[in-house]
């Protein structure tokens, strides 16, 4: 069982910047591939970003350019920088673990509000 704790939402205006950790309970980062979904009412979760165990980083093209992804091994941890933020990219955003060999071996955070308001 692996535990993921979020950090970091909130409210901040367009075009302002916001950064999302996600630690895990143990060092997953070598095991599971990791990163974060968003979700809004209505809609099902989509991927915005991830890091593969291998190291390999993804992000979605409606954030490319504007959100980083990394890892930190030593603090078990995976960020999500966002820059240029928009208030379509207002969200619950959760970060998940997926084990790299089984895709049926999935963990969720408990979701972090990011809202994208003037």
């Amino acid at each position: 069982q692996v535990h993921l704790v979020e950090s970091g939402g909130g409210l901040v205006q367009p075009g302002g910047s916001l950064r999302l950790s996600c630690e895990a309970s143990e060092n997953a980062v070598n095991t599971f591939n990791m990163g974060w979904y968003r979700q809004t009412p209505g809609k099902e979760r989509e991927l915005v970003a991830n890091v593969l165990a291998s190291g390999r980083t993804y992000v979605t093209e409606a954030v490319e350019g504007r959100f980083t992804i990394s890892r930190d091994k030593a603090k078990r941890t995976v960020t999500l920088q966002m820059n240029n933020l928009r208030s379509e990219d207002t969200a619950v955003y959760y970060c998940y673990a997926r084990h790299r060999l089984n895709a049926a071996q999935i963990y969720w955070g408990q979701g972090t509000q990011v809202t994208v308001s003037s």
